[in-house]
């Protein structure tokens, strides 16, 4: 009995289908068992969670310095080639009066992803160190961190919508530059991370002390 005053699914011998999310009852001694419902392997905790989330997050870890270095969109006409990385393009919506989506673009694409990174490296230096630490806290965080996942697309998008809206008036030649692409690689790279882990990893040592 933990000091929440419950005891877990799995204290109870029920474990939750990562398929189709089915509680399942598990018959003693633990085997190699099968959702009922859409037959997925069944698991007390994901298979090498917290080692695919460590990959998955460093490799996102690699490719944010390039994302936000190296140029996003490369623009060329008659006066020449300007290539844009996701800062410049902040400071110049922010100058010519679009502060709103300067702001915008700058949260989705910049303070996102680090926050996102960050979240995950907490996460799962504590799952390591089986720290009790406000267990509630970093659930909750984890379930803001997968909600706002998809969110971080939104300059690619804008991208994509700059490059359709030029090409249509015929005004000049617009390309993803290699920091899209390391940009998009962040964000999937970070969607990996928070699927694989467990957070049910979070309370584990927290009814570990309390037995």
């Amino acid at each position: 009995m933990s000091q929440y005053g419950m005891k877990s699914a799995a204290a109870r011998g029920l474990w939750r289908c990562g398929g189709c999310g089915l509680l399942n009852r598990v018959p003693q001694p633990e085997r190699a068992l099968a959702c009922p419902r859409c037959g997925a392997p069944l698991h007390a905790r994901k298979p090498s969670g917290v080692q695919r989330c460590w990959a998955f997050l460093i490799a996102a870890m690699l490719c944010y310095l390039p994302a936000n270095l190296l140029p996003i969109m490369i623009t060329s006409s008659f006066r020449g080639t300007q290539r844009d990385t996701i800062m410049s393009g902040v400071i110049y919506l922010w100058s010519s009066g679009s502060w709103p989506l300067a702001l915008v673009v700058f949260i989705a694409s910049v303070v996102v992803p680090l926050l996102k990174i960050l979240a995950l490296l907490l996460l799962l230096v504590t799952v390591q160190l089986r720290s009790t630490w406000a267990p509630r806290q970093r659930t909750r965080l984890y379930r803001v961190v997968e909600v706002i996942g998809p969110w971080s697309m939104l300059d690619i998008f804008v991208v994509a919508l700059m490059v359709a809206l030029v090409h249509w008036q015929s005004l000049a030649n617009v390309q993803a530059g290699p920091g899209a692409v390391a940009f998009g690689a962040v964000v999937v790279l970070t969607m990996l991370a928070a699927i694989n882990f467990d957070p049910r990893l979070i309370w584990d040592p927290v009814e570990d002390n309390n037995e």
